[in-house]
């Protein structure tokens, strides 16, 4: 069986269930909302901001460790964080508990980032399967968004019965996680051996000097900002929705909702994203991908009416028109003993860029209770402002950038 065969060919089987048991977050919808509760608004900033520093002050040494040590050690260290602090959230009550406990799911996320994917494509190669991996990738985005769909409805209304109970399902998750990444084989290395550090260093400055590397390096980090930003600011703006019909007591419900209906029509994009691509071509599409993100920022920054949060469903959308394409585009562009250390340094600057604007943000919103729209808009006007310099520049810069192979 296929479960129980000790070659690469059982990654391809187990590696989506993987990504499935990782991306049951249970509290994604109403994490915001418990910490504002439980603290205020600012401090619920301050501890996504403590979580992106914990991941951007481990990114680059989590690639090097699965670069140096193997794929599937690093990813049961990911799990493993991931178990200590979901129980670290649901028994926590202070700002230094939820700090801890966000510094270990922020290392769980960084010992997975670029892991995963490089697991994937090596175990593709050693099977000669690389031709499938945009295939392999898509297939990867709808196990973990379908995932994401689920864990947001459940979470939301786990939340309505008790406020920690989501944080103990994400614990369980974790486990599973932990559980099916010791069934994983380690893929072969390209060259067989270990990279010394010299070796890494300068295939990491060759890489850098690849227009089509540094292209996708530059859209990557400011999506990655862009999208968080509409991740972050979108539960205080459905609650500031909600308190004008009287709703705001629904309001981890209907949170939960709305992230799984991002996640379903994420999945649901997907399917026929493919085709995209190939009809448009890989840099129309990432634009375009792109420019939904600036789009869904606008509206949030114009209104805060029901109906703009039906806007919200679409957050997602980009993620699945661009993330498969860029991750499958960049794999054969490196080798394998510098690759999850190159992934892990582009979600380090995409971090780094995101906590920094987080950050001035908080120093922008309310200390006591919840966050205001009119602070929200205020703050997304200048978000707004500079992803559409990013979105000129890129837009020139592809005219002279070949990013179809």
């Amino acid at each position: 069986m296929a479960l129980f065969a000790t070659s690469t060919a059982r990654n391809l089987t187990l590696y989506p269930w993987v990504a499935f048991a990782q991306g049951l977050v249970f509290w994604q919808a109403v994490w915001f909302l418990y910490f504002q509760n439980t603290l205020s608004a600012a401090q619920a900033i301050l501890l996504y901001v403590v979580f992106d520093i914990a991941v951007t002050v481990l990114e680059v040494p989590s690639g090097y460790m699965s670069d140096r040590l193997g794929r599937r050690i690093t990813l049961m260290a990911s799990a493993s964080c991931g178990v200590a602090g979901a129980v670290l959230l649901a028994t926590g009550t202070s700002f230094l508990a939820f700090a801890i406990a966000q510094v270990l799911i922020g290392a769980a996320t960084a010992f997975s980032s670029g892991t995963g994917s490089s697991l994937l494509y090596e175990s593709l190669y050693a099977e000669g399967r690389t031709k499938e991996v945009e295939t392999q990738e898509l297939k990867v985005w709808r196990f973990s968004f379908v995932a994401l769909a689920m864990s947001a409805v459940i979470g939301g209304v786990l939340a309505q019965i008790a406020q920690t109970a989501p944080f103990y399902a994400g614990t369980i998750s974790a486990i599973a996680m932990l559980l099916l990444v010791v069934g994983l084989h380690e893929p072969p290395r390209a060259n067989g051996a270990t990279p010394p550090v010299a070796r890494q260093l300068k295939l990491l400055r060759i890489a850098f000097s690849t227009p089509v590397l540094n292209w996708l390096f530059v859209l990557s980090t400011v999506m990655y900002a862009c999208s968080h930003v509409i991740y972050v600011f979108g539960q205080p703006y459905i609650f500031e929705a909600l308190v004008t019909r009287g709703l705001e007591g629904n309001a981890p419900m209907i949170s939960g909702m709305v992230s799984a209906l991002m996640m379903l029509i994420s999945v649901a994009t997907s399917i026929i994203a493919l085709r995209i691509r190939r009809w448009l071509g890989l840099h129309a599409i990432l634009l375009l991908a792109f420019g939904i993100q600036i789009g869904l920022m606008g509206i949030l920054a114009l209104t805060n009416s029901m109906l703009a949060i039906a806007f919200l469903f679409l957050r997602m959308v980009p993620d699945s028109l661009s993330t498969p394409f860029v991750m499958a585009r960049i794999q054969p562009e490196l080798p394998s003993d510098m690759r999850a250390t190159y992934l892990s340094l582009e979600s380090f600057v995409g971090r780094i860029m995101l906590a920094t604007t987080l950050y001035f943000a908080s120093f922008a919103s309310s200390d006591v209770g919840q966050m205001a729209y009119g602070e929200i808009r205020a703050l997304l006007v200048w978000y707004i402002v500079a992803a559409l310099v990013v979105f000129a520049t890129l837009a020139v810069a592809a005219r002279r950038v070949r990013l179809d192979p």
